[in-house]
């Protein structure tokens, strides 16, 4: 696919970011688009490799190798290479209801299993899955296919994050009525909420939740199944049910001091920042201001670089986020992290990128472990006690070693947890009596999605537990598939 010499010829290239200083300034998008023809150079680079491993996702030793969506990735890149834009955007939407979504905000596995990367950077699919989707938009050929022929049935899909929109439009292509149910005031889940404006803007998140409302489906929002609406309610109103509610219950640190003011859950400061920002520009000042503060954030991952991103644009005093491993090689090391393993390497993400810009060096500190929070005489924090520690693996599990000698303490007026989810509210699963897993997730083998209450079915993190954008789509597609299935006896959904 693609050129056959592309991958020769021309160097990788994606999206590039917005100069750092002048970006933290504003919300608005940190990267800048390519040109058309610097893209279709990028599809030109997708080799004619006998077996693609792009474009078929699996996990190997739990990490997500290759896309969980099944893209038809070498076919869009080729007809991008040629040109064939609409055509591209045709192959996209065939396997991935929201292209624009994971065009900005999936990690990319498929870039980890391109056969190219190898031995070479990989194919910038990321880059040219978003440019092929936005070009869609821009010439007016993204546009509301509502279905021609109804059922009769209704469905209730429960959150409206990437699990359930996905559901949502693949039971509505079905041609049922749908109704999404969101607790909060906006549609969109952890993709409105969980991720900064300057990374997805929620005008794009809107972009398509329009499409799907002038398609059929119905969302209502300010309204949380088994408060709001009864399950009683539900399930008469209803013929089946999907629950995409999502792991919204964070990580909790478990040391001393953690219930001192000024220690927040990273998703609590991310989401008062959007509802702020949304309603009033920050002007209301209903948020966690990072504003004059030395801030701490503790996890190094996207959440936490999504918490350093924000903070910046607050004013903050100083930045520094710990990671509990040691610093990464810039290559994959091959005898433990082989291809098409997604690559453990080490990353400079738009977030670092901002912070060494805004105050002159990288905010990682690496290896560090929390083992106290101190506060002053009002019960704020004022500091953050640490150990560096080593850590290994026995049987498969991880051991943490402190390291005697490297205690620090770091001063801190804010700090964010940013350590991950454990699982989903249980109040709305409990009402159902639905079957949980020793995980507190819903009991819904994967490819059935059916719980074990007659007409309920589960999809996404709610079911996984905390993961990706693509399976989130993977699983709501599917789910709605089981679910038709369950109503008509039979189905023509993918």
């Amino acid at each position: 696919m693609g050129k056959q010499t592309g991958f020769m010829e021309y160097d990788r290239k994606t999206r590039p970011g917005r100069d750092p200083q002048e970006r933290v300034r504003d919300w608005n998008d940190y990267t800048a688009p390519l040109s058309e023809e610097e893209v279709k150079k990028q599809g030109a680079r997708c080799m004619d490799c006998g077996v693609p491993t792009c474009h078929s996702g699996v996990e190997i030793n739990g990490v997500t190798s290759g896309c969980p969506v099944y893209h038809l990735i070498p076919e869009w890149n080729n007809l991008v290479y040629e040109g064939k834009w609409k055509e591209a955007l045709e192959r996209e939407h065939q396997m991935n209801n929201f292209p624009e979504f994971t065009g900005i905000a999936c990690p990319a596995p498929c870039e980890g299993a391109c056969v190219l990367g190898i031995n070479e950077p990989p194919v910038a699919i990321r880059t040219v899955e978003r440019s092929i989707i936005e070009k869609g938009f821009e010439e007016g050929w993204v546009v509301p296919n509502p279905p021609k022929i109804l059922t009769g049935k209704r469905v209730a899909v429960v959150g409206s994050g990437p699990a359930g929109l996905a559901a949502a439009a693949q039971l509505n292509k079905a041609g049922h009525s749908v109704t999404v149910f969101e607790r909060d005031k906006r549609v969109g889940g952890l993709l409105t909420y969980g991720i900064p404006e300057m990374k997805l803007s929620y005008d794009i998140v809107m972009r398509r939740v329009s499409i799907l409302e002038q398609e059929g489906i119905e969302f209502i929002t300010n309204t949380e199944v088994g408060k709001d609406i009864s399950v009683e309610d539900l399930q008469s109103d209803f013929d089946a049910t999907i629950l995409c509610g999502g792991a919204t219950l964070h990580r909790e640190m478990e040391v001393e001091g953690s219930e001192l003011k000024g220690v927040h859950p990273a998703m609590d400061f991310l989401q008062a920042n959007v509802e702020s920002l949304l309603d009033s520009n920050l002007e209301d000042g209903n948020y966690i201001s990072a504003a004059d503060k030395d801030v701490i954030v503790i996890g190094g991952g996207d959440t936490g670089t999504d918490c350093l991103a924000t903070s910046i644009r607050h004013n903050c005093k100083s930045l520094t986020q710990f990671d509990i491993y040691e610093k990464k090689n810039l290559l994959r090391d091959e005898d433990t992290n082989p291809w098409p393993q997604y690559p453990k390497i080490h990353r400079v993400e738009y977030g670092h990128a901002e912070a060494e810009a805004y105050q002159g060096e990288d905010p990682r500190a690496y290896a560090v472990q929390t083992t106290k929070f101190a506060g002053d005489e009002n019960g704020h924090v004022k500091e953050v006690h640490t150990i560096k520690v080593k850590t290994r693996y026995k049987n498969g599990k991880k051991i943490r070693e402190d390291i005697p000698g490297t205690e620090q303490v770091w001063p801190a007026d804010l700090v964010l947890v940013a350590i991950g989810f454990k699982g989903p509210d249980q109040d709305l699963i409990k009402q159902l009596n639905v079957e949980t897993t020793t995980r507190s997730t819903v009991k819904a083998a994967y490819e059935k999605f059916t719980t074990n209450v007659d007409g309920v079915f589960a999809a996404g993190d709610m079911r996984r537990g905390q993961s990706l954008i693509v399976w989130a789509i993977n699983e709501g597609r599917a789910a709605a598939r089981e679910c038709d299935l369950y109503l008509m006896g039979e189905t023509k959904l993918p």
